[in-house]
């Protein structure tokens, strides 16, 4: 089973699952073909996070894919460009490109195939085209400008024949094509394992590396900021660093077992809802209830308050002491009957917290469109807002896909970073790099503050679920922020929801809260607001609202794009979203 945010990317994986190839090999071939398809939410030059079960060793694994800050990249460097918060565009933002070397990693120690075969299906589609997505031509049609005053490289990349492309039109990237046969040229070797070693070395050590660091040193552009900044990313940056292999973070909820990555990631706010949502009987309460969804939301409050202040890539998160049981016990005791407005970061251990300075997004950069266009893709608009700022803004956006082999291996991995909207085309390879490092803080002392040689706390957040100790569901969305909230309430459909399948619980009206500060560039946050589809009950928004929400009231089907495969018995099942038309489930 194959299950994906793009129907090609489904159908490429189920091609290399009926040749023979396993869940790990569909995933990457898969992966590469959502770069091409997906162009707008993921790029060759992004990240990927990938949670595993190797069936072989009986055992869930975390593949990091996602790249750290350059040894240039320190706070005073960057705040003594006068920059106060790092830019949402441009290369100032950009991090080591982790994506590549992430799938390069799980196709060598889990995989079958070279690299090669699970690259063929992507450089075709590079080369011939793909259909133009609505969404594709909506975001090349909002940074047009941006592409032909300020990156032309970009306008010679997403503008052919320097127009838009319409929705249904074929796009091309035979640049890119190109870059992937000259990886695919260069990884030789007398074994698999070999071959994939030199495809790494081209990435990361050859031409690929050297193209990077070249356009980074040498060249500056507009980014978000309002002014023209270079790139801090190195050769050595780019040298030094590859993808690792880590132990999933998880938690135990009634008789389910939930793996997430570390506080790298946001993933462990899936983990910190369940501990709390722990001490209530949702069942009872009734799925999509306004109990139920009043207590949902708070207790997400609750933990994403949790990740504003602890999460980051430090030895220190006390991730031990966010999860216990005693810890959860007295956060329950701040949930109410009516809705809070507070960010309320707990004290794990005795610890006090710390939240950053968060800043004035109207003040960050004069002159440009301000707040216009926060509104992350797969949320859709809030207001009159488009979804992606004239200046190359998005609060993120990601794609996601599952694989179950005949094997019982399983993947979740969500590809992100690198959108064509994101950064300056490089010439010479046909991708911009991401912008990750938005992420960062430009304080001393937190978690997540600017550091050379670590990872910025993402959103990216793929999920694995056992049942009774046996493996059961991969599953994720895209979403930015909303990852961890439109994934829990899939997941909490199913365990409460009354015996729901896979594809009824991503159907299930969805919603998610606004309420603390956004990840992206310029943070904002919304306090109180919840947005829900407007097929949940009338009297239970009316509820909601009488008991202090902002109920923002969204389009039926528009809220998360989740895809699921599971193991259930003998059977193997899948599920794609319908929002948007172009998720897709497939299997045999």
């Amino acid at each position: 089973m194959v299950a994906s945010t793009h129907w090609l990317a489904s159908a490429t994986g189920m091609s290399v699952l009926e040749g023979g190839g396993n869940a790990f090999d569909a995933a990457v071939a898969a992966g590469f073909v959502l770069q091409v398809a997906e162009p707008h939410l993921n790029g060759p030059a992004g990240e990927v996070p990938i949670l595993l079960w190797d069936e072989y060793a009986q055992k869930v694994s975390v593949v990091c894919g996602q790249g750290v800050a350059p040894a240039a990249a320190t706070i005073d460097h960057v705040t003594g460009l006068g920059v106060k918060v790092m830019p949402g565009t441009g290369l100032l933002a950009a991090v080591v490109p982790g994506a590549f070397d992430g799938w390069m990693l799980m196709l060598e120690r889990w995989g079958t195939w070279p690299v090669a075969a699970v690259l063929e299906a992507a450089i075709y589609y590079a080369e011939h085209g793909v259909p133009v997505l609505g969404r594709i031509s909506a975001t090349i049609e909002t940074v047009e400008r941006l592409f032909t005053d300020d990156w032309p490289t970009s306008a010679a990349t997403w503008l052919p024949g320097g127009r838009v492309p319409a929705p249904g039109s074929r796009l091309t990237n035979p640049v890119l094509a190109d870059t992937y046969r000259r990886i695919v040229a260069e990884a030789v070797g007398s074994t698999r394992e070999a071959q994939i070693a030199a495809a790494r070395d081209a990435w990361y050590r050859g031409f690929v590396a050297e193209a990077i660091a070249e356009f980074s040193a040498t060249t500056a552009w507009r980014d978000s900021s309002g002014e023209a900044h270079g790139g801090l990313l190195t050769a050595d940056d780019l040298a030094s660093w590859s993808a690792t292999v880590e132990e999933p973070l998880t938690f135990d909820y009634r008789g389910h077992t939930v793996c997430k990555t570390g506080p790298w990631g946001q993933g462990p706010a899936f983990l910190q809802q369940l501990a709390l949502l722990a001490g209530y009987d949702l069942a009872a309460m009734g799925h999509l209830s306004a109990d139920y969804i009043h207590t949902v939301i708070e207790c997400a409050k609750l933990a994403f308050a949790d990740r504003e202040a602890w999460y980051g890539d430090a030895a220190d998160v006390p991730m031990s002491d966010l999860l216990s049981d005693a810890y959860n016990a007295e956060r329950r005791g701040l949930v109410g009957a009516r809705a809070s407005f507070d960010l309320r970061p707990g004290s794990p251990g005795g610890r006090a917290p710390r939240l950053p300075d968060y800043p004035d997004p109207a003040t960050l950069a004069p002159g440009l469109p301000g707040t216009r266009g926060l509104g992350e893709p797969t949320v859709g608009p809030v207001a009159s807002e488009s979804v992606v700022a004239a200046d190359g803004r998005v609060r993120g956006d990601t794609c996601h896909i599952d694989v179950v082999d005949r094997h019982g291996n399983m993947v979740s991995a969500t590809p992100s970073g690198g959108w064509l909207q994101s950064s300056p085309t490089i010439p010479s390879l046909g991708f911009g790099l991401g912008t990750r490092a938005q992420m960062f803080w430009l304080q001393d002392g937190l978690p997540n503050s600017l550091r050379p040689g670590i990872r910025p706390r993402t959103t990216l957040s793929p999920s694995f679920a056992l049942r009774d100790g046996k493996p059961w569901m991969a599953f994720g969305t895209p979403g930015g922020d909303q990852q961890d909230q439109w994934s829990l309430n899939f997941f909490l459909a199913l365990v409460h929801g009354g015996g729901l399948n896979l594809q009824e619980a991503i159907d299930a009206p969805m919603f998610h809260s606004e309420h603390f500060p956004g990840s992206f560039y310029p943070r904002r946050s919304r306090p109180g607001v919840m947005c829900v589809e407007n097929r949940i009950a009338p009297d239970v928004v009316a509820e909601l609202r009488r008991r202090g929400h902002e109920v923002e009231l969204r389009d039926p089907w528009s809220l998360g794009r989740l895809s699921a495969v599971s193991r259930d018995g003998e059977f193997l099942r899948a599920a794609a979203n319908p929002r948007g038309a172009q998720g897709y489930a497939a299997g045999r």
